[in-house]
């Protein structure tokens, strides 16, 4: 039997900045050697948490070509390649096509509010135009847009290379239906991290994860447990991150999550507008759980 592509952990990545708001490389460089050593299934670049909506094309293939020369085989890259304006997605997946990504991430087309025709049609139409696996990343709540069971579903048996979502709507009841009407092959990951258990339970895959960035080991500990039926040690782990993962998501990601690693001196605590510093009482509660964690 097919199994799925796509398991384990996947770090959505921040995009390190310089003081003088160009990306910076070599902070970028070290990360990825962090999750590499971490042993992560893969890398996501050019996402959400990596202030996507920020930086020009030639950035985003700039990342692109460089986690590629960096990973060298090492972890999947799937960067994301998805827009509200479908010829723009299409250019961008076709561009991590020939680079030599190993798959894309499409998000739902945002502001625009398209029905459910238009998202099939939107998707569909990326995923004609190349050979790779594109994986739909839903997320009404930054998108305005839900991608619907059915819809999801279509466009699974209809576009062969359409094998996985992330699975960010927040209902459960939304994920166990997919799960429930998926092909053996076809991916569902988490995009919510405090959800991730609770879905690998149900017969999820694994994540795509924003605190990997800062805890990849203890991430991919957690996952391969519950990969592997070993829910109790899963949960420990879980439990043991539960304040954590809270407390990344107090402020918009990802910008307690690149405050974190600047407080390790990893990057800058440096954000492209209309990302911005943490407010002062947030800045303070993040740094103390850090410290109690013994992360800082």
């Amino acid at each position: 039997m097919a199994k799925p592509l796509f398991q384990g952990v996947y770090t959505a990545i921040i995009t390190p900045f310089t003081n003088s708001g160009k990306i910076d490389w070599k902070a970028y460089g070290n990360l990825l050697d962090e999750q590499l050593e971490a042993r992560v299934s893969g890398i996501v670049p050019c996402g959400t948490t990596g202030e996507s909506p920020t930086t020009s094309h030639k950035e985003d293939n700039d990342l692109i070509d460089f986690t590629i020369r960096r990973l060298k085989g090492r972890a999947q890259v799937i960067p994301g390649t998805g827009s509200n304006s479908t010829e723009e997605a299409i250019q961008s997946t076709k561009y991590a096509q020939k680079a030599g990504a190993d798959a894309v991430m499409l998000v739902n087309p945002y502001y625009n509010k398209p029905t459910q025709k238009g998202l099939y049609l939107h998707f569909k139409a990326i995923a004609d135009s190349v050979r790779i696996p594109c994986i739909i990343y839903n997320i009404k709540g930054r998108t305005g847009v839900n991608v619907e069971t059915p819809t999801l579903i279509r466009l699974m048996k209809d576009c062969k290379n359409i094998l996985g979502v992330k699975e960010a709507s927040g209902d459960i009841r939304q994920m166990k239906d997919v799960l429930r009407l998926r092909n053996p092959n076809f991916s569902v990951l988490s995009g919510d991290d405090n959800m991730t258990l609770e879905l690998i339970k149900a017969g999820g895959d694994g994540v795509i994860s924003v605190a990997s960035n800062i805890v990849p080991k203890e991430i991919v500990r957690m996952v391969d447990f519950a990969l592997k039926g070993r829910t109790t040690e899963a949960k420990k782990i879980d439990e043991r991150l539960a304040v954590l993962l809270k407390t990344l998501f107090i402020e918009t990601n990802p910008i307690p999550i690149k405050t974190a690693l600047s407080m390790q001196g990893k990057c800058k605590e440096r954000f492209r507008l209309p990302m911005c510093t943490m407010e002062g009482a947030n800045k303070k509660m993040l740094r103390s759980i850090l410290k109690k964690m013994s992360l800082i």
